[in-house]
């Protein structure tokens, strides 16, 4: 190991060799979607020693966040999400170049990104349109490209696993991606992440003044733990492709 290496990343350098740190450290990673897959993704790049990193999200964090979301706590309530897990990404490694970018993607708004000067681009956004339009510009322009399934009602992180989008199974959103993909006439191939696990909602009873809110917007339960774990090996994904293109290591 390199007598350089920094004390930060000496174990990362002790298992993946300091020719994988250095060319992580000139990686470019562009993540869309910062919540509960997306936030966790970016904070491992970051301690794996990524030196560049663009966030794309749209949203402030609010209390519904903080059971799965890396920079929701009780202080960041009503901020804006990327500023917040820029700040945290910073105190980890200050020397990263993180570029945080508080904007919906879309089609419109596409050209603001660089994604085709991007070595990886990392998808974790929840509305499908705008899934299903990423996956087209990011496969279009050559860029090395994984994505996220649906998270929501799971509780077995250990059902969560990597696999080309046409082979997954029992996965609802991976469905409907497959299904926007062929009517776009999309039969490109790339890696995703999820779970075959489909737990039914349960009723809850979170006061009389909101309850009718509540079930009219019905949105799906989750829990850190498979979030998380999402997040983890989508950045995993990252770094072992990095690691198997040095020579000897395919």
């Amino acid at each position: 190991m390199s007598n350089t290496v920094k004390p930060s990343f000496q174990r990362l350098a002790m298992v993946a060799g300091s020719d994988v740190l250095e060319k992580l450290q000139r990686t470019k990673v562009l993540v869309f979607g910062v919540g509960g897959v997306g936030g966790w993704c970016v904070e491992a790049l970051v301690r794996s020693g990524v030196g560049k990193i663009g966030i794309v999200d749209f949203d402030t964090v609010c209390e519904s966040n903080v059971n799965r979301q890396l920079q929701a706590t009780s202080l960041t309530l009503g901020r804006v999400k990327v500023e917040v897990l820029k700040e945290r990404l910073l105190e980890i490694n200050p020397q990263c170049e993180i570029t945080a970018w508080e904007k919906l993607f879309s089609l419109e708004s596409v050209g603001e990104f660089g994604i085709e000067k991007a070595d990886y681009v990392i998808d974790a956004i929840d509305s499908l349109t705008h899934k299903l339009d990423l996956i087209e510009t990011s496969c279009a322009s050559g860029v090395k490209f994984f994505s996220s399934m649906g998270m929501a009602r799971k509780m077995d992180p250990t059902r969560i696993k990597a696999a080309n989008i046409w082979e997954t199974k029992g996965c609802p959103l991976a469905r409907q991606v497959r299904y926007g993909l062929r009517k776009r006439g999309f039969r490109g191939k790339f890696t995703v992440v999820y779970g075959d696990e489909c737990l039914a909602n349960i009723p809850i009873d979170i006061g009389t003044n909101e309850q009718a809110q509540f079930n009219k917007k019905m949105p799906n339960g989750s829990i850190v733990t498979v979030t998380a774990t999402a997040g983890m090996i989508l950045a995993s994904l990252v770094v072992r492709d990095v690691y198997g293109s040095l020579a000897g290591r395919k």
